[in-house]
């Protein structure tokens, strides 16, 4: 049994299925065994802002040969796979505006001031899933942190990110050299009567992991943190708004790693020279770990408190307090330990056998058959070539459609085929399955994976549960292939969404490439649409900063002047009213 609660295990399933497809992480390999880390990255979604030249110009070649040997090792699809996501609300993107530390370079008097080798995630959830990889160099490093929420800090966790390095894996999440917790060396879950019911002692750290962590679960925490080597002090904060959840309940309910949490920061402590850091956990509190004494040879404690109170205290990376999704996904049986990253699968299970073809997340499958109640009887329908097959004669299809066209109500099997296409009505729960792993993948990225669900038959012209069609979804897919598909099978243009955005409207607003906004426009996407706010394109440009979209704009202001200009002068005077509010607030309070 996963110690995961139903929500969080459905979410972190849909995530491992969709986030990392399976072409990329065979393209992204293939790559980097031949040698074209470039080509790794850019099969695995990940933009590269930086020339290595200039990292031998400015730093001289020793630091450059150190960070084209890291560059040589790393695993860009890997690092994907790892990164923090929302795991609740059915959402499955990165998490957005976060920075990945991953390596610092140049000789360790000189490090603060020399390069940084660093991966950030998209600056909105709705945009584009691709990564950017960037080395700093100073003058850049000033707006890095890592002692903040948004920074995450895996130079010690190379084991995520750097082929030399995944096999440690297992010992991170508090396994031994034969097995990881709750699993044998091929993956198998254990079952229960074979757990400890006791202390097994340090002599297996996988069967020491699983009674700490059982501890943890079964609500035993003074218990499961002296066992990890660290006392806990349950008092609540003093504040006002702690009445929100129990401190037991706050720490039960957490996914710490407490096996593994001990070594992580006195090792870190080491590393970073600090004797304090913070774990923020929901519901306004945090956990405080500290030392008794500077350094990291003292006792560590831990207790509650208020994050407004630790401004000053490093946040502990979450990749290393955190228990590992995967391994609580193959003990409770939701995922099959094959159907891993294949490096994490590896790393975690030494004696896994992978046949062929079931490594690695699935693909799409074929939609199977849905059955449908229609007039008194079970029809059974199907995606064929496009459409929807039905068990009811042509005529009497084109009779229903005429009737749908004149406002008429259809029901049965015809209603699905209209609420499949107009986001209106109700959908068998199956064939809303069927829909969500389509935009699940094209969410991703996922343009083979979205062809290969339109070549099984899946009809193209459908539209989500936000009315957003496929058309809508391109600026997060490579539309050149499936641009000219979706118009040869009837996608319409202009199709507005529950928002009334147009498809060309989402790209330049979501941060789709000047390349799909020109091919929108060349099929003949009109310039004259206004969002429901009354905004012009010209102003969404402007809006969110899009200066790849100049042409665009100078073109909707020359051939449609004044559009949405009243819209945009409220707006504007909006804003600096609230600026100036703002400044006068903070001028009194600096008086005051």
């Amino acid at each position: 049994m996963s110690s995961f609660p139903p929500e969080a295990a459905a979410a972190w399933r849909r995530i491992r299925r969709h986030a990392v497809p399976p072409w990329m992480i065979e393209q992204a390999t293939a790559h980097r065994l031949a040698g074209d880390w470039a080509a790794a990255c850019a099969a695995a979604r990940v933009d590269i802002d930086f020339v290595p030249a200039e990292i031998a110009a400015r730093h001289g070649a020793e630091t450059a040969a150190a960070l084209l040997d890291d560059l040589r090792h790393f695993v860009p699809d890997l690092l994907r796979w790892h990164l923090p996501r929302y795991a609740r609300g059915g959402h499955t993107r990165l998490v957005p505006g976060r920075t990945v530390l991953l390596a610092r370079y140049g000789p360790p008097a000189e490090r603060p001031a020399g390069p940084l080798l660093f991966a950030t995630t998209p600056r909105r959830p709705e945009g584009p899933q691709r990564l950017v990889l960037h080395c700093a160099i100073p003058g850049v490093r000033e707006f890095l942190s890592d002692s903040g929420p948004r920074v995450h800090d895996w130079t010690s966790a190379r084991h995520l990110w750097d082929a030399r390095h995944t096999a440690a894996l297992r010992e991170r999440c508090g396994g031994s050299r034969e097995r990881a917790p709750f699993c044998r060396a091929d993956g198998t879950p254990l079952p229960p009567d074979e757990l400890p019911t006791a202390d097994p002692g340090s002599g297996d750290p996988a069967a020491r992991s699983e009674w700490i962590t059982r501890l943890h679960e079964h609500g035993e925490l003074e218990a499961a943190f002296a066992a990890a080597g660290i006392g806990l002090d349950l008092t609540p904060p003093t504040t006002r708004s702690w009445y929100r959840v129990e401190p037991e309940t706050l720490l039960r309910g957490c996914p710490l790693n407490l096996p593994r949490l001990a070594p992580e920061i006195r090792r870190l402590s080491q590393e970073r020279e600090s004797s304090r850091f913070q774990i923020p956990l929901n519901h306004g509190a945090a956990v405080l770990l500290e030392f008794s004494e500077p350094g990291p040879c003292g006792t560590l404690r831990a207790s509650l408190a208020v994050p407004d109170r630790l401004a000053a205290v490093p946040h502990l990376p979450e990749v290393l307090w955190r228990r590992l999704p995967d391994l609580d996904l193959v003990r409770g049986g939701q995922v099959a330990a094959a159907r891993l990253h294949p490096l994490v699968a590896g790393a975690l299970f030494p004696a896994l056998e992978v046949t062929d073809g079931a490594a690695g997340p699935p693909g799409p499958k074929a939609p199977e058959p849905v059955r449908v109640r229609c007039r008194g009887e079970w029809h059974q329908v199907a995606w064929d070539g496009g459409g929807l097959r039905m068990p009811h004669a042509e005529e009497e299809q084109r009779r229903e459609r005429a009737l749908r066209a004149f406002g008429g109500a259809v029901t049965g099997c015809f209603a699905v085929e209209h609420a499949w296409t107009s986001a209106s009505g109700r959908l068998p729960k199956a064939l809303r399955a069927q829909r969500a792993e389509l935009f699940r993948r094209a969410e991703h990225g996922d343009a083979p994976g979205v062809r290969a669900l339109l070549d099984s038959g899946v009809a193209p012209r459908v539209r989500d549960g936000a009315g957003r069609t496929l058309l809508h979804a391109l600026y997060l897919l490579d539309h050149e292939e499936l641009l000219p598909r979706l118009l040869s099978a009837g996608a319409d243009l202009e199709a507005a969404d529950d928002s009334g955005r147009t498809p060309l409207f989402t790209a330049v607003s979501e941060g789709g490439s000047r390349t799909l906004v020109e091919a929108l426009i060349a099929a003949g996407a009109r310039i004259d649409t206004v969002d429901p706010s009354g905004m012009s394109l010209a102003h969404v440009i402007r809006l969110r900063g899009r200066g790849d979209l100049a042409f665009l704009r100078d073109r909707v202001r020359t051939e449609h002047p004044g559009l949405g200009d009243d819209v945009w002068e409220v707006r504007a005077h909006t804003s600096e009213t609230r600026a100036r509010k703002a400044k006068r607030t903070t001028d009194e309070d600096m008086d005051w």
